[in-house]
């Protein structure tokens, strides 16, 4: 046989190799945990965008937005969206409201026709 047991044995890793390094992932988890205001954004939520924007700073390797879910799944992370909610909301009073008012305006069923 030509090649022998070394002709068997596998080629190794096939693909791209990975454009940020474990040490790398870990420095940016880090910046992330960070938050936003630490990296110089004003709102305090990461799109992938900015991440994009933060490793192509930080490392000098541009990504593309769409592959930047796959360094986020390297660290274990997953999508999270914020709760949408008004800052003027007041939660005591939607209670109050709910409980008190809302039944005086509900419609209530028709009473039967007496004839």
């Amino acid at each position: 046989m030509a090649g022998g047991k070394e002709a068997l044995a596998g080629a190794g890793r096939t693909g791209r190799q990975r454009k940020l390094s474990g040490e790398q992932l870990s420095q940016l988890a880090e910046i992330l945990l960070a938050g936003t205001a630490a990296a110089g954004y004003e709102t305090d939520l990461w799109t992938l965008k900015r991440i994009a924007q933060v490793i192509h700073r930080q490392f000098g390797v541009r990504l593309h937005v769409g592959h930047v879910w796959k360094v986020l799944g390297q660290l274990g992370w997953s999508c999270q969206r914020p709760q949408r909610k008004a800052r003027e909301r007041n939660d005591e009073a939607i209670r109050r409201w709910v409980r008190y008012r809302w039944p005086q305006i509900q419609k209530k069923p028709a009473k039967p026709d007496p004839c």
